[in-house]
């Protein structure tokens, strides 16, 4: 478990206005679970998480406004969803989450010989203000975001 992983990109399904990417990260799942669950480890590799003892808070990157998000359901250690308001075709970031204009991402975890398999799934873009749009930058930025996951847990970063 020393190498980093090569794992395929992020695809959008326009039929179902998702984007999928499944990864594979040599690390024990605990360790990927730690670091898709516990705010100081999303922080590590993702935007700065805060969430309070309900599954409630923010996603903040640099340079934007906090995203509020909530954690949607949680079955640990295999798989927990967050409902947030990341519309990147939006001029502005609402300060609440928007039940009707929100995406959910789902993390599913797999123990796998030499590692986890972690599969996300982002779902309702068709609720955003411009569906193509965001698919494309969610897309891409699930890319980057879980490249940096792997690169920290399988130790280059």
């Amino acid at each position: 478990m020393d190498s980093i992983t090569n794992n395929s990109e992020s695809v959008i399904d326009e039929s179902t206005f998702s984007v999928r990417r499944s990864i594979l990260i040599a690390a024990p799942l605990d360790k990927v679970w730690a670091s898709v669950t516990i705010p100081e480890h999303i922080s590590r590799w993702f935007g700065h998480a805060v969430l309070d003892s309900a599954g409630v808070g923010t996603i903040t990157w640099p340079g934007r406004d906090a995203i509020p998000l909530r954690v949607e359901s949680i079955d640990e250690p295999r798989m927990v969803a967050y409902r947030w308001c990341n519309d990147d075709a939006l001029e502005s970031t609402p300060t609440e989450l928007d039940e009707e204009h929100s995406t959910v991402f789902t993390f599913t975890l797999e123990a796998v010989p030499g590692g986890t398999r972690l599969t996300v799934v982002e779902t309702g873009f068709d609720s955003t203000s411009d569906a193509a749009s965001n698919l494309e930058d969610h897309r891409m930025g699930w890319n980057a975001e879980l490249d940096k996951l792997v690169a920290l847990l399988e130790g280059a970063s």
